[in-house]
């Protein structure tokens, strides 16, 4: 009993130590809702629905979750993930990175062209990303976001998923659910 219970600690401080540094990385950003909202509420938005809407428990998906953006969006290098969190959750977080040296359409079109050869774990982690974007984006957009970029976000987010069928089909429905706010 006492193994089973240091190891459910040995998780949890593992996981609790992914959110902080999450939290750190992300302490300046926003959100680009109206509100600007804290950044940080994007990577725990994407850990409820795995785990409380997907029945997701693998730690090792709802840790690269809460790190999905660390490398895109802020100064972490992946040798910094590596050291904190293993090579394993570093190589799903890098799955879901996109190179910001690119131009956005260029980075747009390679989520699609990916999507589908992902790894099983960086799938569920896109597809929990692309479902909370895609609920952001109908109930509290970006500030300035006209009706007809919207409209294509909610199309250009469907191209991606399309790729990632077949994951989890709990969780796809979950997305053509929210899809079904399209503006």
């Amino acid at each position: 009993m006492e193994q089973g219970q240091n190891l459910l600690k040995d998780v949890m401080n593992r996981f609790i130590s992914a959110i902080a540094f999450a939290a750190h990385k992300h302490r300046d950003q926003r959100r680009k809702d109206a509100t600007a909202s804290p950044y940080i509420n994007h990577p725990i938005t994407l850990v409820n629905i795995l785990a409380n809407e997907g029945g997701i428990d693998d730690m090792r998906v709802l840790i690269a979750a809460i790190l999905h953006d660390t490398v895109e969006d802020t100064e972490t290098t992946e040798q910094e993930l590596v050291r904190e969190f293993g090579q394993e959750i570093a190589t799903i977080v890098l799955e879901v990175t996109d190179d910001k040296t690119l131009p956005s359409e260029e980075r747009k079109r390679l989520q699609i062209e990916h999507a589908a050869s992902i790894s099983r774990r960086a799938k569920l982690v896109k597809l929990a990303d692309k479902i909370a974007n895609v609920r952001d984006v109908a109930s509290s957009p970006p500030a300035g976001w006209s009706l007809p970029r919207r409209q294509a976000y909610f199309d250009w987010a469907k191209a991606v998923v399309d790729g990632l069928r077949g994951v989890h089909p709990a969780l796809e429905h979950i997305f053509d659910e929210a899809f079904k706010l399209r503006p």
